[in-house]
């Protein structure tokens, strides 16, 4: 048996009711920065076929403040089983995100591990292979109808800085050669001057011109990271993906690299979707700011109410996690109680329900829909129903 049927082994041996998921109508509000999508019900004996996308959908229309438009994202890795790696259901790891990010500004996507935040990330720059439905449009031009050439003209456009500086650089290549290998292969800049753009794109990061001819392994934690956002700033992008930048360093070489990220983003007027587990770093450097759980955003809005005044259990969970500098004040902290979820097998209703001490009836069966309850800040939870039904009279 294959290595990728013994890993899935144990999502396969599951009782029948894992074939089994709803989603049922969407929920779309055209002056809202996100969505939510409520799962539709698909039988076990279709679990080969990919779920299908509504084909009814009004296409999106591109909106020129927004340098980023994403629209009931879905991405689902399928799960095999058997000597012939037959299909038996599907792991929802971004299951209908929505939202729009404008230009020069930073948002931030926090969630636990496992919520589908990096899986975000690179379906939208492509890196996943096909999506599973949803729209991604980049300056106006859906993602996955570019060509295979369009797509490598866009690439200089669109960036990552990956989370781990250590796996992520060629151990074989010295630092010249990995920041200036995407500047060769789309010819940005001409042979004569190759060197000399080189040499500004390091001083820019914070790193000496004598470091192009040395090898990744000779570097600190911070330089290698610095290495990393000078590959993806060579090519003179829009829009950079920074998938937890800083989870792997210090806290002194974090703010450097952080005060980096907002110098570099001032001066070339960058676009960041910044990706993190960090909530201090995510409040220091985002404008705004998505909460996700188990595939799906359960919160949006501006950094300063989403911190000022969240709404979501979920988000006020994680909130009371930030520790606090002073020791005179108490936490309350908020534990979660209840097993984490399968992305394989979401549960009915609200996807939060089995873990939420304010659950209701309802949540264990009703999918919420999202709720605008302060000006550009929305909620995906029931406990606001009456609270938008009654702002709506």
């Amino acid at each position: 048996m294959a290595d990728s049927d013994k890993n899935q082994k144990g999502f396969t041996q599951l009782p029948e009711m894992h074939s089994k998921s709803l989603r049922g109508p969407q929920s779309f509000n055209e002056h809202a920065d996100f969505i939510t999508s409520q799962p539709a019900e698909s039988k076990g004996k279709n679990a080969d076929k990919m779920p299908a996308e509504n084909s009814d959908k009004a296409p999106l229309e591109y909106d020129p403040q927004y340098i980023l438009q994403v629209r009931d994202l879905k991405k689902y890795f399928p799960i095999k089983d058997g000597m012939l790696s037959r299909t038996v259901g599907y792991v929802k790891a971004v299951d209908g995100v929505t939202f729009n990010l404008k230009r020069g500004t930073t948002m931030g996507l926090v969630g636990e591990s496992g919520c589908g935040k990096t899986t975000t990330g690179r379906a939208i720059l492509r890196l996943s292979g096909d999506k599973t439905g949803g729209d991604v449009l980049f300056n106006g031009k859906e993602v996955y109808d570019l060509t295979k050439k369009e797509l490598h003209d866009a690439r200089t456009n669109m960036q990552i800085i990956f989370q781990d500086p250590f796996s992520s650089l060629s151990p074989r290549m010295p630092v010249g050669e990995i920041i200036g290998e995407a500047v060769r292969e789309h010819k940005l800049v001409p042979k004569a001057e190759f060197d000399d753009y080189i040499d500004n794109i390091m001083d820019k990061c914070g790193l000496q011109p004598f470091h192009k001819d040395r090898y990744p392994h000779e570097f600190s934690g911070g330089q290698r990271q610095r290495i990393c956002i000078a590959r993806a700033l060579a090519l003179n992008p829009e829009f950079v993906v920074c998938d937890e930048p800083v989870s792997a360093l210090d806290v002194s070489i974090q703010a450097q690299i952080i005060n980096l990220l907002k110098d570099l983003q001032e001066q070339f007027n960058l676009t960041y979707l910044f990706i993190s587990h960090d909530l201090s770093v995510v409040e220091h450097i985002s404008d705004t700011v998505g909460v996700m759980y188990l595939g799906n955003l359960v919160e949006y809005g501006e950094t300063d109410d989403i911190f000022r005044n969240p709404l979501h259990p979920y988000t006020k969970a994680l909130f009371s996690a930030i520790p606090i500098p002073d020791p005179t004040v108490k936490m309350k902290r908020i534990v979660l109680e209840g097993s984490i979820p399968s992305p394989a097998n979401p549960p009915e209703g609200c996807k939060f329900h089995t873990r939420c001490a304010q659950c209701m009836e309802k949540c264990k069966h009703e999918v919420p829909v999202q709720r605008e309850i302060e000006p550009g800040h929305y909620v995906v939870c029931h406990l606001y129903d009456d609270a938008a039904k009654a702002s709506a009279e």
